[in-house]
């Protein structure tokens, strides 16, 4: 008899219901969260019983509890059951039945189980956008500090050696000269830590093989070959360059019932930091490629965004070849129509 467990994971406490294969509830129970009580229930349902919890918040110690205890892992997509969150009555007693249930009718949308060592590259590269963003925020506000005061910086950037030395020599009153002067000592620990981080990472990914031929791509330096390998994990799960553009949500949105057919937009149904990646290593792009050719023609013919997200889609494309195949041929190809201009 198969034994089929649906886990409603939460921050401190879950809920476990076990069903047999008519879907009948043996028995149901709401623990701590704790490793050796999770173990004690996973072990209680039989042996290797079949137990899915969702891709929320916390799930890697519970997946890997659950995988020590002799349970196979299933991880449900939250975007697959979105639709259930209707229900007329939902509590965590149901939710965690749905989830078996789904699970004993081979109907669960299932996310992939990434292991702990893309876990790990996951965490280095997602880590380093956080302190990226949150950096980009205090230079934002050394900018609206200036302009309170009315001083225009006389060159392009702020943070070269010239816009250092014009900020160190502006007279403001004390109020805005000590927030400035914080501002900058805070930037500075961001630098320092991102410069670790990005050195942390490519020690990580030092003799990647698929790491090492995606950056002969232009536009895709470590940070983002970093990004690109660690998000996607193991390559050889994408039948197709499509799916892999599918699964980061750089595909269009498709609806069809009976005659009627709507196209849309991107879904953007997917990790929000690879597509910030294969945008942003489109625009920073200025050399002659595949990626820059598709860029200025669609660029030109439908506007300057379709083109970089067309463009982006290409860029993905190449990787996916660059990962699974260690080289990307379409690069020794000359392109003329580039050349001429």
């Amino acid at each position: 008899m198969g034994r089929y467990v649906g886990i409603d994971l939460h921050r401190r406490r879950s809920v476990i219901v076990v069903l047999d294969d008519d879907g009948e509830e043996l028995w149901s129970t709401k623990i701590e969260n704790d490793p050796a009580t999770l173990a004690a229930a996973i072990t209680r349902a039989g042996p290797e019983p079949d137990v899915v919890l969702e891709a929320t918040w916390g799930w890697y110690w519970a997946a890997d509890v659950i995988a020590e205890a002799g349970g196979r892992v299933h991880l449900a997509h939250p975007l697959g059951i979105a639709g259930f969150e209707n229900r007329r009555v939902k509590n965590d007693q149901i939710d965690a039945r749905l989830l078996a249930d789904l699970l004993r009718m081979g109907r669960l949308p299932e996310a992939w189980i990434a292991p702990g060592e893309v876990r790990e590259q996951r965490e280095l590269v997602r880590y380093r956008r956080k302190l990226s963003q949150l950096r980009a925020g205090l230079k934002a506000q050394v900018h609206a500090v200036i302009g309170k005061e009315g001083l225009v910086p006389p060159m392009q950037s702020l943070w070269g050696p010239g816009g250092r030395d014009w900020l160190d020599d502006t007279d403001m009153a004390d109020a805005f000269e000590d927030r400035l002067r914080s501002l900058r000592r805070l930037i500075k620990t961001y630098d320092a830590e991102i410069t670790r981080l990005d050195a942390r990472i490519a020690k990580v990914f030092d003799g990647h093989a698929g790491y090492e031929t995606i950056m002969q791509i232009h536009g895709v330096g470590p940070v983002f070959a970093g990004i690109f390998c660690a998000e996607i994990g193991d390559i050889d799960r994408f039948g197709s360059a499509r799916q892999l553009c599918s699964w980061a949500g750089m595909t269009p949105r498709h609806r069809e019932s009976d005659t009627k057919v709507q196209r849309g937009a991107i879904t953007k149904q997917g990790p929000r930091l690879v597509r910030w990646a294969a945008v942003e290593a489109v625009s920073r792009n200025h050399q002659i490629s595949p990626v820059k050719d598709l860029y200025v023609r669609v660029g030109q013919r439908r506007g300057v965004n379709k083109g970089r997200v067309a463009a982006a889609r290409k860029l993905l494309t190449l990787i996916f070849y660059g990962m699974r195949d260690l080289e990307v041929r379409c690069l020794d190809i000359a392109h003329p129509s580039l050349e001429a201009a």
